[in-house]
């Protein structure tokens, strides 16, 4: 049982705690419990549960005040429902103060800095609800030893790996679950847990994921639910918003995985140039127990050097330096096979999804599963059978001439290397159409870079609506058109992503034709001026569009069979 006094206790003994205000103020704050030695309420009311999310306030309740959307209206709801205390940084305080106020100078005081104020009131009024507020002084590390503290978090159980890089996370999080399933089949475990882009899995929940990384209060829920199933291993990827903003902190990843870097998430809301993204994501290795590092990333020496941070490094890649290292790559029966070998195996893997870029995926996974113990054979039967939704799902008219691909690929690093590949494997479609959207407010750098490569590798370029937030996504896509018009490809803006698929699916034409749909895989929500609105995944979009065409094709071979047969078809 966790109290509010043990929660100023843990605020305090992390120096976090700026102040406490509120609790104390009233007959019913003095009820609360007594004062301790340093003047505060050493409150023993229960902690019920934690939130930031004020539809989700109960009696009993901490509330954490976060975020650049967070209002103190927010607040004044959770108290209201009946939260215990609040969290809230100094300015967030100041915030909450000058909008929630009933205008009272009374239990305000002179601070010790000339000028300044603090209060003991509470907001709008509600001095008699006992809510006590801790103000801190970094109200994302707070939340993170708070979410740590009150799901009992602890290190190793389970064993947590932690992926990060530019592109991959996704697919090699999911390879290496598979590999880590398999492996308990064979041991008669559980099912291991994930936490993806795709889908959150825990033990108890299983459920369609919001955010690459989920916030410190819901990530360490994921945790705890995976400790209480009875779950070995976590497998999770890990954004460089997640390590900036703190989301992480505290959690001991047994192995860490980093796959590559490129320049990405580059705007005024995420990393405001590349080196605070690329430090972002070095920062993994300093709670990390063995680093996997990519020899072929680019800047793999610097990502080396950082990753003596934990305490065992081991290399992964086509070099024949690396610990667990790969070769002789091929095609089988349609099928993409590379050897792989380390000190303890020699042996012949097979790929399920197509993409020669996923042989990195593979090989972190392998090397993670390596580390593990994990045998060979759960590696290769994973591997052999594992499809990834949203990443290189593939598509085919019933006539042929039409081949369709799903992938996320949304970033420089992901566009080079998927365009590398279809050059490489689909060669026999003769023309090229990819459809994708940028962003809006952020990843700012994509719009010239994929505009670029898809100009460059395309035969033609639908640009469409990809979360535009509060921007005009006809704006973000006429930014995006000059430079795919700038190397020369045919470009056509078509704001509904549905209608853009739709239309690059009936253009097609006679020639074969190779559609690639980027950016959202299988996402299932728009965030559109600050809200989510749910949208069919690509697949769906893409799927619905073939089958059409399909039809229409059906419905002409059938008619044209019918004049045929009674003379009046004209060649």
């Amino acid at each position: 049982m966790k109290t509010i006094g043990d929660l100023r206790k843990l605020l305090y003994g992390q120096g976090l705690l700026v102040r406490q205000t509120g609790g104390g103020a009233g007959e019913e704050g003095e009820k609360a419990g007594d004062r301790g030695g340093d003047g505060y309420i050493n409150d023993e009311r229960e902690i019920t549960w934690i939130t930031y999310d004020s539809r989700k306030a109960v009696p009993g309740a901490v509330f954490i005040c976060k975020g650049a959307s967070f209002a103190p209206s927010y607040l004044e709801d959770a108290i209201a429902a009946g939260c215990a205390a609040y969290v809230a940084d100094r300015r967030t305080e100041e915030r909450i103060f000058a909008e929630l106020s009933d205008g009272e100078t009374a239990g305000m005081t002179e601070g010790e800095g000339a000028g300044t104020k603090r209060t003991d009131a509470e907001p709008s009024g509600k001095k008699q609800s006992g809510a006590i507020g801790f103000i801190v002084s970094d109200i994302r590390k707070a939340m993170a030893v708070i979410a740590a503290d009150f799901f009992e978090y602890e290190p190793g159980v389970p064993f947590l790996t932690g992926i990060t890089g530019t592109k991959g996370k996704t697919t090699t999080a999911w390879y290496l679950k598979g590999m880590l399933d398999a492996w308990e089949r064979e041991r008669g475990g559980r099912e291991t847990g994930l936490l993806s882009t795709v889908e959150n899995y825990d033990g108890k929940t299983r459920e369609d994921s919001a955010m690459t990384t989920p916030e410190a209060l819901i990530l360490h829920e994921h945790l705890a639910n995976a400790k209480r199933s009875g779950i070995s291993h976590v497998t999770m990827e890990v954004s460089s918003q997640a390590l900036k903003f703190r989301r992480v902190q505290g959690l001991r990843f047994a192995v860490g995985i980093f796959l590559n870097i490129s320049e990405d998430h580059i705007s005024p809301i995420e990393h405001g140039d590349f080196e605070d993204y690329f430090s972002s994501k070095l920062s993994i290795f300093r709670q990390t127990e063995t680093a996997c590092v990519n020899l072929d990333s680019d800047n793999s020496d610097r990502i080396l050097k950082a990753a003596r941070k934990a305490g065992r490094v081991v290399t992964f890649g086509r070099s024949p330096l690396a610990d667990v290292r790969y070769s002789r790559v091929r095609r089988e029966n349609g099928k993409l096979v590379f050897h792989a070998e380390s000190e303890r195996f020699s042996e012949d893997f097979c790929l399920a999804m197509r993409g020669a870029f996923n042989i990195e995926n593979a090989m972190a996974a392998i090397t993670a599963a390596y580390i593990y113990g994990v045998p060979v054979r759960c590696m290769k039967e994973a591997l052999a059978k594992i499809q990834v939704p949203g990443r290189m799902e593939t598509f085919s008219s019933l006539d042929g001439k039409i081949c369709g691909i799903v992938d996320f690929a949304h970033n420089r690093l992901s566009f080079e290397r998927l365009f590398d590949a279809v050059c490489q494997e689909y060669s026999q479609y003769g023309r090229v159409v990819s459809v994708f959207g940028c962003p809006g407010g952020k990843g700012l750098n994509r719009r010239r870079d994929l505009g670029l490569i898809a100009g460059l590798f395309s035969d033609k370029v639908y640009l469409t609506t990809d979360d535009p937030m509060a921007e005009s996504a006809q704006a973000i896509a006429k930014e995006v058109r000059e430079y795919v018009e700038l190397v020369g490809c045919d470009c056509e803006c078509i704001e509904d992503r549905e209608q853009a698929v739709s239309t690059a699916v009936a253009e097609c034409g006679k020639e074969k034709t190779l559609i690639l749909v980027l950016g959202r895989g299988s996402e299932k929500y728009q965030r559109i001026g600050g809200k989510a609105y749910r949208y069919p995944t690509d697949a769906e979009l893409l799927g619905k569009a073939i089958r059409e065409y399909d039809g229409w094709g059906e419905m002409a071979r059938r008619s044209r069979l019918k004049e045929e047969k009674a003379g009046t078809y004209l060649r």
